[in-house]
């Protein structure tokens, strides 16, 4: 059994040293450059302080800290590494297909291409959705929240790790799309299928909503409906590439109109 699986291991630790490999390297490209990358990722935090302000004599001198001695250093690897993530994601997207793709048909493997960009911007729109639609009302809530009573002292520590979280989250559910659609050219799925697991797909949203935003729920709403709507979109994609076989649909109707006939002549 292990001599059936040796090769797939094989592949899959080249895959993987490739994926580290090129993250590593990106990191220390995005290292160069995290002063301004971690200005862009600050931003909203300062934009929401400035807002509180003009409302909030306590709020006035709020600001972002560090408690560590070695806190601007460790938030500077945190930015770097969050950025060579979504740098690296074309080439990490590109060694997962290639790992998939020897159980592929030829045409299948034609869709390599679609599926990196795809996947990267997807992920990309996610981002930026959290980034410009999210994070100003999330952040200006939050922090408004019980100002009057307190000045806010951010910990950059921790608003690094929870904006990064926050992007992550949006990022990885923006990928339902790309998803779904490959899995239907695979025929995992079928659009009856997922009109079918619909309502638990719901529950499982506002699931996942609750644990990756902010603990209010503006937030978990601004989530939760764009990823109710993707996956709207996503049962047309799949409708497109693997519709479910009419013959299903037709024995599904007719069982239908027989338990109506028994309910009629019962």
């Amino acid at each position: 059994m292990f001599d059936e699986i040796k090769p797939h291991l094989i592949e899959l630790r080249k895959r993987l040293a490739i994926s580290i490999g090129s993250l590593i390297v990106m990191f220390f490209v995005m290292f160069y450059f995290h002063e301004p990358i971690l200005a862009w990722i600050v931003a909203p935090l300062n934009s929401a302080l400035l807002e509180v302000g003009k409302v909030s004599i306590h709020a006035a001198d709020g600001m972002v800290t560090t408690n560590q001695v070695g806190g601007a250093f460790f938030v500077a690897l945190k930015v770097s590494f969050f950025a060579a993530i979504i740098g690296a994601l074309p080439i990490i997207l590109a060694q997962i297909w290639a790992f998939i793709a020897p159980a592929l048909y030829a045409n299948e493997k034609k869709m390599v291409l679609p599926f990196i960009l795809g996947g990267t911007t997807m992920f990309a729109v996610g981002v930026l959705f959290a980034y410009y639609i999210v994070t100003p009302f999330g952040f200006d809530f939050l922090i408004s929240f019980g100002s009057f009573k307190f000045t806010p002292l951010i910990n950059i520590e921790d608003y690094v790790g929870f904006f990064t979280k926050i992007m992550f989250g949006f990022g990885i559910a923006f990928e339902l799309p790309v998803f779904t659609y490959f899995l239907a050219l695979l025929g995992m799925i079928n659009d009856r299928q997922m009109i079918e697991f619909f309502r638990y797909a719901i529950i499982l949203i506002f699931i996942v909503a609750a644990l990756l935003t902010p603990p209010d729920i503006l937030t978990q709403l601004l989530m939760a409906l764009p990823l109710i709507f993707l996956y709207g979109v996503s049962i047309l994609i799949v409708r497109a590439v693997n519709p479910a076989p009419v013959e299903e649909e037709e024995d599904e109707e007719d069982d239908e109109s027989d338990n109506e006939t028994k309910k009629l002549q019962n």
